[in-house]
């Protein structure tokens, strides 16, 4: 599903086997109880029960933080995170830091991330470092950049920008994710569409390098041609329609536990019940962040920032 040009032919077994251990997500489907709507109406009544214990992450184990979170989750095992998003000083308001930990006992640190002051558009930068959010400091990992209107992001990596790489563009940024937000000229209110481009995967696992010499050979020029070599296309799920709460309900298995336009969950359109990626809210400033092969934590993270950004035309 994953790997592109002729890789896809040896797919197949590979799918196969994984499909077998994967939990069966049609009784996942079917269980209501853990949609985000039901959840809110469970608490609004007057008992108090208690409070749900969200799943832990799985153990993961790292030496070199930078290498985990750009290299692919394992095939087979979802990466539980937890987002919070830090308002206070002076002028968190308008910039919050926004910080990525494993959702476990543990609550490790993963990753950093900041919208840049002065920036024509908006401009994220994504850090190792939790206090050192600067352009050159050791532990820049990523960044996240928008257009003028605020509706397509690009993610990048810590190489240099392709004027300033060597020839033979080794030590080039690459380009590891393209967001689209569907614009919304109308007006009307709804569930936000998304469309998530990234990089094809080779026969072992491993993400395609993505180095563009310009802007016109980058993944949103590339996926505006329909020219997907080596690319992946992913979308957000599409919300059913709930006639009893008159809303939108995804079942985010206990993960979220609020009710926000930003609660959205990733698929590829030949497995949509294979989550890549799921995120939601939990409180006023916490929401979880899980992630699946192929996607990486930077990747990740970049498309939760995205979410938080203000899109008027996308509302």
């Amino acid at each position: 599903m994953f790997q592109t040009g002729r890789e896809k032919e040896k797919e197949k077994d590979k799918d196969k086997k994984f499909k077998k251990s994967k939990s069966p997500a049609k009784a996942e489907e079917s269980d209501d109880s853990d949609s985000e709507v039901t959840q809110k109406k469970k608490r609004g009544k007057g008992k108090k029960g208690k409070k749900e214990e969200r799943a832990p992450s799985p153990v993961i184990e790292f030496e070199d933080l930078e290498e985990f979170v750009l290299q692919p989750a394992q095939q087979g095992v979802t990466v539980k995170c937890k987002v919070t998003r830090d308002k206070r000083g002076m002028d968190r308001g308008l910039y919050p830091t926004y910080y990525l930990h494993l959702d476990n006992e543990k609550k490790v640190f993963l990753l950093a991330g900041r919208k840049r002051k002065k920036s024509t558009t908006s401009n994220y930068l994504i850090s190792t470092d939790p206090t050192d959010l600067s352009r050159g400091g050791e532990n820049f990992v990523g960044k996240l950049r928008s257009n003028l209107m605020g509706t397509k992001f690009t993610v990048f990596d810590n190489g240099l920008h392709p004027d300033r790489a060597l020839p033979d563009m080794s030590n080039a940024r690459q380009e590891l994710a393209a967001i689209i937000y569907e614009t919304n000229v109308l007006g009307m209110k709804g569930p936000r569409r998304m469309t998530v481009i990234i990089p094809g995967m080779n026969k072992d696992g491993d993400r395609v390098p993505l180095r563009p010499r310009s802007e016109n050979d980058g993944l949103l020029i590339r996926h505006q041609n329909r020219n997907m070599e080596n690319l992946i296309e992913l979308r957000n799920k599409t919300p059913v329609w709930n006639e009893e709460t008159a809303s939108h309900v995804l079942n985010f298995n206990g993960r979220v536990t609020q009710a926000s336009i930003k609660n959205f969950q990733i698929i590829h359109n030949k497995d949509q019940e294979y989550i890549v990626m799921q995120f939601g809210r939990v409180a006023d400033d916490a929401f979880t962040l899980d992630y699946n092969y192929p996607l990486c934590a930077v990747q990740a993270f970049a498309i939760a920032l995205s979410s938080f950004d203000g899109k008027i035309a996308c509302e």
